[in-house]
């Protein structure tokens, strides 16, 4: 007689997507917000020359990279795909940092997407796994 492993996945499996929809917004923002930092600097207050190691285009540069990459894991995530979970962990950390660092020029955003990347790695870290039996299962 041989004995299947029962995979139990809770409602909490939704947090998954959550986070998945929110690495995805976060991704397009960061587009945004680079593009604008790269092409129009003069909306965002520039409080020295440098701000840590580049100057404002230059993180501007860094926030459209890490925009599109933040957009495809959450579509990778979004579809079920193993791998994105964990890249999305080090993505979404990655990004707490830059915004950490361009709390100087724009406080109140950075405070904010701040916030959610820390709702979205409990998200991921919690209850990933969980995502990944119900995609197994």
């Amino acid at each position: 007689m041989t004995y299947q492993a029962r995979h139990h996945v809770t409602g909490w499996v939704g947090w998954v997507w959550f986070a998945a929809i929110m690495i995805i917004m976060s991704g397009l923002f960061n587009v945004i917000s680079g593009l604008y930092a790269i092409f129009s600097g003069d909306f965002y207050v520039e409080t020295a020359r440098r701000l840590f190691l580049f100057n404002l285009t230059g993180w501007g540069w860094v926030h459209l990279l890490l925009g599109i990459l933040l957009f495809v894991v959450g579509v990778a995530l979004m579809v079920g795909q193993t791998w994105a979970r964990v890249v999305a962990v080090v993505l979404v950390m990655l990004n707490a940092i830059t915004q950490l660092i361009w709390i100087a020029v724009n406080p109140w955003w950075s405070l904010v997407v701040i916030a959610v990347d820390m709702v979205v790695l409990y998200a991921l870290i919690v209850h990933g796994r969980e995502a990944k039996e119900m995609a197994e299962g």
